[in-house]
């Protein structure tokens, strides 16, 4: 299965240079476009490409794409690795975008980057919505089911969130989110700071920042009970402690935003705009990931092209206290380690894990790794021979890298490479937990639909591979981000 993987990316190097990419390079010369193809291509970008490439195409988990360099390639070379992908992590587009489409994403990218516009505090209040007011909420759940129970579903194409009954196997409603839901993420258990009701509202961030509502305790035709926009391309939300305050990050415009967790009423915006690790000013400096800090009144908020972490304080909005650290690039997703104390994020462009302690609010290690890490929400669990550890997955090769993140308990293989676990192709996602033996890590970057729409799981104590599903075998689906009910 690997092996087609470097044949494919062979191949696309190989026709490429050998179709006439030469000539359009000598010529330098920028293909033409009508405005009806050009808005059709740059939506394209935007829904496909924007994530790893940039709004302005200056790159971060995937390369640059500035007419500087698209020009010298060419149509024909790009849109061939716009089919096949790369062996570098970027998946094959064919069972997308048909030729016609490939080509004019092609043409689209060796033009100069069109600039979106900004978004201001009061625009997002005029997008924001009541559809329940508060006054209104029920003091008990409605439904008579177990809501604490529920999984709460991103339906990512059909702009929708399911929720499913885990006790009765049903889908009690789906919900209208809009546009490409990215992260869903409820209030928690916080060990200083307690939250009314925790497991009980849900907020949803899409590609276009879009921030929904989800109250569990209602009617399946009322759980939608607030909206707002923050932005017109964002990934990650969290909700404080307390529950008073909702935060999201934009990818454009590149800040974060500080809501009432109660109304979605926006309350502060910060510009994540600024000088990065290497000294250079980054316009298109964005927010990726944004986690709560379990022991602290903070969010770690990710700003992926700076490679810096910031430790954002809500204890005081209005005088917000923000702790810069200079780690690595580009940031992307991460997870805590199982004391709440250290957080541990991959920096996929430098293939290390970055290790920051919440507690001295402070760089703590970095940990080198394989070709782009990715954890997604990541895994934790006890090794018989390294102790506590964590595990990521890997954008650009089938592997999975697991380290040691106890440094109290077992300090000589704290932050240091535990071993790793080969798997048949690239992924975005591993999880487990604490009552299951095994973990699972899924395949999606592979471009073989057998390998891509299967996940492979491993035992804790042998690190050996006991099994292969495959999920699916209809045409165009993959297989990813694997979730324990609660009794796992």
């Amino acid at each position: 299965m690997k092996n087609t993987k470097h044949i494919l990316s062979a191949l696309a190097l190989a026709m490429g240079v050998g179709m006439g990419a030469g000539v359009q390079a000598a010529t330098n010369t920028a293909p033409t476009l009508t405005p009806e193809e050009f808005d059709k291509a740059k939506s394209m970008y935007f829904q496909r490409c924007a994530g790893c490439h940039g709004v302005l195409r200056k790159g971060a988990t995937g390369k640059s794409l500035m007419p500087e360099e698209t020009l010298k390639k060419g149509t024909k070379r790009l849109s061939r690795i716009i089919e096949l992908g790369t062996e570098g992590g970027m998946n094959n587009f064919d069972d997308l975008f048909t030729k016609d489409e490939i080509d004019l994403l092609a043409k689209y990218i060796q033009l100069e980057p069109p600039v979106p516009p900004e978004m201001s505090l009061a625009m997002m209040k005029e997008r924001t919505k009541e559809y329940i007011a508060l006054k209104d909420y029920p003091t008990k759940p409605l439904h008579g089911r177990n809501w604490e129970n529920f999984f709460v579903v991103i339906e990512r194409d059909a702009g929708l969130a399911a929720i499913i009954d885990g006790d009765k196997h049903e889908i009690v409603a789906h919900i209208d989110t809009g546009y490409a839901v990215h992260v869903i993420k409820g209030t928690e258990h916080h060990k200083t700071d307690h939250a009314k009701d925790v497991g009980r509202f849900w907020y949803t961030i899409g590609r276009d920042g879009k921030v929904n509502k989800i109250d569990l305790w209602q009617t399946p035709d009322k759980m939608l009970v607030a909206e707002t926009q923050m932005a017109y391309d964002a990934r990650d939300i969290a909700v404080s402690g307390d529950g008073k305050y909702v935060i999201a990050g934009g990818y454009w415009p590149p800040h974060f935003v500080i809501m009432d967790a109660e109304t979605l009423e926006p309350l502060k915006v910060v510009s994540s705009r600024g000088v990065n690790v290497d000294g250079e000013y980054v316009e298109e400096s964005r927010v990726a990931a944004i986690y709560t800090t379990p022991n602290e009144p903070t969010w770690m908020v990710a700003i992926k092209e700076l490679g810096q972490m910031w430790q954002v304080d809500y204890s005081d909005i209005n005088n917000l206290r923000i702790d810069q650290m200079d780690t690595a690039k580009f940031l992307h997703d991460g997870f805590f380690d199982p004391t709440g104390r250290y957080f541990q994020i991959a920096a996929n462009a430098s293939n290390k894990m970055v290790v920051v302690d919440t507690k001295d609010r402070k760089l703590e290690k970095m940990i080198d790794v394989a070709s782009l890490p990715h954890p997604g929400p990541g895994a934790n669990w006890t090794d018989k021979e390294c102790g506590p550890v964590g595990a990521t997955t890997h954008l650009g090769i089938g592997e999975v890298s697991v380290w040691g993140n106890d440094p109290i308990g077992h300090p000589d293989q704290a932050w240091k490479l535990c071993y790793t676990v080969e798997t048949d192709g690239a992924g975005v996602f591993i999880r487990t937990h604490p009552t299951s033996q095994y973990v699972w890590a899924d395949q999606l970057k592979h471009p073989e639909p057998e390998v891509q729409q299967s996940v492979q799981v491993f035992d804790k104590d042998t690190h050996e591979i006991v099994k292969t599903i495959r999920v699916t075998e209809e045409e165009g689906k993959a297989a990813l981000h694997m979730e324990f009910n609660k009794d796992g």
